[in-house]
């Protein structure tokens, strides 16, 4: 044998040796633990568990990286920031996916009524919550704002849009988290990861189910004590859990608690007896849109809505126009109010899901 055809055969063995170590390595393989980074000015965690990798995690933050890029309001440089600077002189052109999501906007907006206004910008930012210069506007700087806040003065041609009113600015940050929880959703479903949870600063999307094919259990957080043990507990596999309370984001003033909601109309936070609404659905889209809607409209008329959406429109409870043209409609939803009270209504859906953990609270009246 010659030396050349003997020092094949010994690399050939050492290759295949590397190969079947490398392989065992893999499979022992610790996964990497959740990761957390603030993005969209909040605090975000995503958990993939085993399948947790570092390329997985890049890809996912990665992703949420460019959304923040796009849609921050307070990003000069972003999509959003450069149609709002051209507000009432000319159209902006954008990329798809900052087109899409404003017509989805607009969908949503029609939908409630305008208790949902992609245009809401100018009140955010006269009110200034959860900035360091939150403070109680004029009523006669409230009074000029409102005019500017109106859905159907923006358009959208091809990829521009354009606000016809100079002065108006856009803020999807009552979208926009939940969009970007559906798009990490697909990621982990191209992925092929069996469970994962996602938190976006609170909004929560549970993937999958636990090891022993269990439910994932998700709390709706006690208003009164955030911090504290949840009011209530959900069990739910695959869906999107998103909630808009007083207590998420405000400041107090002369003994006044001013929160973030603000009423499109009026241009002041909502006052209306609730103190939470959370929406159950797959498409974290519309339940972000939604939590902050119906928390808006009031229990009865949030209700309402809910109801003619849950009969596909045929309810005549509300004027809802074509819902197969607003996305994420074609999946279950479903709302769980909490009132100033304490008492809880409940969409008739999750009542093998739902239960009190607080026993502050009382039994849910379910509708």
């Amino acid at each position: 044998m010659s030396v050349h055809s003997c020092f094949r055969r010994t690399a050939a063995g050492f290759s295949a040796l590397a190969l079947v170590l490398t392989a065992l390595l893999t499979g022992c393989r610790k996964a990497e633990g959740p990761r957390t980074q603030l993005v969209f000015g909040t605090v975000c965690t995503v958990n993939a568990y085993k399948a947790g990798t570092v390329r997985l995690y890049d890809e996912l933050f990665d992703c949420l990286t460019k959304l923040d890029s796009l849609f921050s309001a307070n990003n000069p440089d972003s999509e959003i920031s450069r149609i709002n600077a051209a507000a009432g002189d000319h159209a902006v052109q954008v990329s798809e996916e900052v087109r899409s999501l404003i017509q989805t906007s607009l969908a949503y907006a029609e939908l409630t009524g305008g208790a949902f206004d992609p245009t809401v910008g100018p009140l955010v930012r006269m009110w200034g919550i959860n900035t360091d210069h939150a403070r109680v506007p004029d009523p006669q700087e409230l009074q000029a704002a409102l005019p500017l806040v109106n859905w159907r003065n923006v358009t959208v041609s091809g990829d521009t849009v354009f606000l016809t009113k100079k002065g108006m600015a856009l803020d999807l940050g009552a979208i926009v988290k939940g969009y970007a929880a559906d798009r990490l959703a697909d990621i982990l479903a191209l992925r092929k990861v069996k469970r994962a949870i996602i938190d976006l600063g609170g909004n929560i999307y549970v993937f999958g189910e636990k090891k022993d094919h269990s439910p994932w259990n998700v709390g709706i957080k006690n208003p009164d004590n955030p911090e504290g043990k949840p009011a209530l507990l959900l069990q739910l596999r695959n869906a999107s859990v998103v909630t808009s309370g007083v207590y998420e984001r405000f400041f107090i003033q002369d003994g006044v608690r001013y929160h973030h909601i603000l009423n499109p109309k009026t241009g002041y936070p909502v006052s209306n007896g609730l103190t939470s609404v959370s929406i159950i659905c797959e498409s974290s889209t519309a339940a972000d849109a939604f939590s902050t809607s119906l928390f808006t409209l009031g229990k009865d008329d949030g209700i309402l809505l809910l109801n003619e959406i849950v009969s596909g429109g045929s309810a005549g409870a509300a004027q809802v126009s074509d819902l197969q043209n607003v996305p994420g409609l074609d999946v279950p939803l479903s709302a769980v109010f909490i009132m100033d009270d304490k008492q809880v209504y409940a969409s008739d859906a999750l009542q093998d899901v739902l239960r009190i953990y607080d026993t502050a609270y009382g039994s849910a009246e379910f509708f």
